[in-house]
């Protein structure tokens, strides 16, 4: 039996990220809630604090046990002094910077701070680098002790920058998958249903277009379920009223039950422009979806073609439309599909198995750090 130090006695691990809770902020703090339920490491979050940062969230999260710093986010240098002062006062072992810019952001402060461990978690394949912020990386590189990409994708992207591959390892985002079981049911409503943020990454208005084709060219009329809220929101709205599909179309928002809303329907759209590793993929194969996403990084290795789901292009009006219908039109290829992504899902995706593989790291780049402090001494 594996017995667990009390939290006061464990090494400190800090998890720094965006206060905007992205998919980014939803990994660093579930890595924390799992840390908190027992591990080698005392957990801590810190979130850089933006205009929107839903202070609703972060007090559910404190409710929930764990430890949560704000620091200002209205320029780079503020925070960097900020969080390195906050690191002096914490003392961590290692820290875990993720995102952009918040890797560089927290691994400047680690280093002020002399924090003995930073790794650098990169969450998406395309981020908006400048000629100084690629200059910044590679040189933060030689202080790092990791270099995390959400999936492979990520990775052979971080290795085009010019990282360092001795560094640079791949861990696939998990999910709490307890809230996917039992198995879901076969019955599900022939409709379609995408959650996503409605920013400039995702590509909800291929789908719109998507819907519109798949009316006049197969003869099919399936309700569009839409999660999430954004930016972008008003101008998909506009689009849906503009080709005639409001009574197709419902917008759910910030929808709170999401399990039980992927198990209600028979497919799962994630249209999009780029990927880190998309966690409502995962999320609606593990509820047992039939899955169709673009053909990006960061879902390439996710879905298998054909066998866990369907890719089509980027920004493919018609290919979108007809893999649709022919879900649609088979539903037992539908089945197999969605059945086969839980499966891939509970053995690849598990929010235990994330814990582990980061865990993992830690202690060993902590070990060589230490290692490398005693030969100095």
């Amino acid at each position: 039996m594996r017995h667990e130090s009390p939290l006061s006695q464990r090494p400190r691990v800090v998890h720094f990220v965006t206060g905007g809770f992205s998919g980014a902020t939803q990994v660093a703090a579930d890595l924390c809630l799992a840390a908190l339920r027992g591990g080698p490491f005392e957990p801590l979050l810190v979130l850089r604090l933006k205009r929107h940062t839903p202070m609703a969230r972060v007090e559910v999260l404190r409710q929930q046990g764990l430890t949560v710093h704000l620091v200002s986010g209205w320029s780079h240098l503020a925070t960097i002094y900020e969080l390195a002062a906050l690191l002096r006062e914490l003392r961590p072992m290692a820290l875990l910077a993720h995102g952009f810019p918040e890797h560089l952001i927290g691994r400047h402060a680690g280093v002020r701070a002399g924090v003995p461990v930073l790794i650098q978690v990169e969450h998406n394949s395309r981020e908006r680098y400048t000629p100084w912020s690629r200059w910044q990386s590679r040189r933060l590189a030689q202080r790092t002790a990791a270099i995390v990409g959400v999936s492979e994708g990520v990775r052979q992207s971080l290795l085009a920058q010019g990282l360092p591959a001795d560094k640079t390892v791949t861990i696939p985002n998990g999910i709490d998958l307890t809230r996917f079981s039992p198995a879901p049911s076969a019955q599900r409503e022939p409709g379609l249903v995408m959650s996503a943020r409605f920013a400039r990454q995702k590509d909800h208005a291929t789908l719109i277009d998507a819907l519109a084709v798949l009316g006049a060219r197969h003869g099919l009329w399936p309700s569009l379920h839409l999660a999430g809220q954004g930016p972008l929101l008003g101008r998909i709205q506009a689009r849906v009223a503009r080709l005639g599909l409001r009574g197709q179309v419902m917008f759910l928002g910030q929808h709170h039950e999401i399990p039980d809303l992927l198990r209600s329907q028979a497919i799962f759209v994630l249209s999009t422009h780029f990927e880190g590793m998309p966690l409502a993929l995962v999320e609606a194969m593990a509820a047992g979806c039939a899955c169709i996403a673009s053909d990006v990084i960061g879902v390439r290795g996710v879905l298998e073609p054909e066998l866990t789901g369907l890719l089509v292009p980027e920004g493919d009006v018609p290919a979108l439309a007809d893999a649709i219908a022919r879900l649609l039109r088979d539903p037992a290829f539908a089945l197999r599909l969605g059945v086969a992504a839980r499966e891939r899902a509970f053995a690849e995706h598990g929010m235990a198995l994330m814990r582990q593989r980061y865990e993992a790291l830690i202690t060993r780049c902590a070990t060589t750090a230490a290692h490398a402090a005693s030969a100095r001494a």
